[in-house]
């Protein structure tokens, strides 16, 4: 078996995978990534890559149907053509995954394809198309993401049955589409396929969808769903699904009783679990299927790290990236910790859902007496311009003091917004930070800015409550 040694080894190349691989190069460290499917993981694959793709290009599809209100006509009804589709959202997959590995080298990395196991702290077996390879390494990177969760009676190997990367890939359009599972996965690709006409139905076992959320912001993606021609289900459990004449029969239990609803196809999205099981043999400390991490990004087993989804926390690539770069930096000997004050969240419904920090009923389920601020989009110039007037800019403060605990926008580029909101969060702002800086006009910013000085009763372009 052929050996080769390594100052640090990194499983997974996904988004937290491959940023501390390059981050470890650029730090000096001899590092080498192993990957086993695909160079940038999930998210740049089968994730939120290609799924934003999708997403974009049934927004437009829609918004080209309605320009009439700005005297644009259009002879005949637009045609959408998933093929030529398909192959757009290809090409950009491939440039981002190309990239991944033009970064790798260019920093010095080096990169071995193959399924990874640590057979020992200090010590990774991987099996190769060459056979298998022995890499020694005083460090080790647990990178290995996360997969979709697969229901009883709803298996992906079956034709009408879906998980994401399924639904990504679909190259005709079906008519009738049931969605299980009204998280932000479920209504982000039932919104898309919606809007290039499928018939959708969302499945939802509790009581709303987007669980956790603001309920601002659900009563308006509630209306928005509606307006889609999308039917929401919620208290509702997908039993099972038979094959009728041609289509399938899945079988939904409700407080009404069982109702039966015809699919071509049926999207399971009700949730991801962790890729932690190849790992069990090494004892590390759990918190559930999760790998206990502190705030290094070490485990409990010394000298192994983990990062990402398979790690304890959200399973979101931008938090994956940036424990990518702090457990490079620890390894390399530096006196670095994971302290973010907020990993903010976004959901590419329609409209966009983004948050950081606390939101509002979690701020007052934490015992916090709060300030809070919210900006229409009805009331600014841009949105109004781009006919985009749904949904607010909703800013909560402490009100002993007047910081900023958390920012939630819904409405036109909340996912490009929340950044000023979570440096707001980081650098422990007070609601003046953001009022008193000056923010072009006509800009949706402005909005962030208007919210913020709503709080303290000092908005100009709205009326203050009293």
């Amino acid at each position: 078996m052929e050996t080769r040694d390594y100052q640090a080894v990194v499983i997974g190349a996904g988004p937290g995978g491959y940023p501390a691989g390059i981050r470890l190069a650029q730090l000096g460290i001899k590092t080498l990534v192993i990957e086993r499917e695909y160079w940038g993981g999930v998210c740049l694959n089968v994730g939120c890559i290609p799924s934003k793709a999708l997403i974009t290009a049934s927004k437009k599809y829609k918004e080209v149907q309605n320009l009439e209100i700005l005297g644009i006509t259009i002879p005949g009804a637009p045609v959408l053509d998933m093929g030529k589709l398909q192959e757009w959202k290809s090409s950009i997959v491939t440039k981002l995954t190309g990239g991944v590995s033009t970064l790798l080298k260019a920093n010095g990395a080096d990169m071995l394809f193959g399924e990874a196991n640590i057979t020992k702290p200090g010590e990774v077996e991987v099996e190769t198309a060459d056979g298998k390879v022995l890499v020694r390494a005083p460090h080790i990177v647990i990178a290995t993401g996360s997969r979709p969760i697969q229901i009883p009676g709803f298996a992906y190997a079956d034709d009408r049955v879906m998980d994401s990367t399924k639904a990504l890939a679909l190259d005709t359009v079906p008519d009738d589409l049931v969605v299980i599972g009204g998280g932000y996965i479920g209504l982000e690709l039932g919104t898309m396929m919606a809007k290039v006409g499928s018939n959708v139905t969302v499945v939802e076992m509790q009581g709303n969808v987007l669980p956790g959320f603001d309920m601002d912001c659900v009563r308006l993606i509630k209306r928005r769903l509606k307006k889609n021609g999308i039917k929401v289900l919620t208290n509702a459990k997908a039993l099972g699904w038979d094959e009728g004449d041609d289509k399938a029969i899945v079988r939904i239990e409700t407080k009404k009783g069982v109702e039966e609803i015809p699919a071509d196809k049926i999207l399971v999205t009700v949730g991801r679990f962790p890729n932690s099981e190849p790992f069990k043999h090494l004892n590390l400390e759990m918190e559930g299927r999760h790998i206990k991490i502190d705030r290094q990004q070490q485990t409990s087993v010394p000298g192994i790290y983990a990062i990402g989804d398979v790690a304890t926390g959200l399973m979101l690539a931008h938090k994956a990236t940036h424990e990518g770069e702090v457990v490079a930096e620890v390894i390399a000997g530096h006196k670095t910790f994971n302290d973010a004050r907020t990993v903010p969240a976004v959901v590419f419904t329609d409209p966009e859902i983004a948050t950081a920090g606390l939101q509002e009923h979690e701020a007052r389920e934490a015992g916090f007496d709060v300030k809070v601020g919210k900006f229409p989009w009805a009331a600014n110039g841009r949105a109004l311009t781009q006919l985009e007037t749904d949904g607010f800019v909703k800013v909560v403060l402490d009100a002993t003091d007047d910081r900023v605990l958390g920012v939630t926008i819904i409405g036109p580029h909340a996912s490009d917004l929340i950044s000023e909101a979570t440096l707001a969060v980081e650098m422990d702002a007070e609601a003046l930070d953001i009022g008193l800086a000056i923010h072009p006009h006509p800009t949706l910013g402005e909005a962030v800015m208007e919210a913020s000085k709503a709080a303290l009763g000092e908005a100009v372009h709205i009326v203050n409550r009293r």
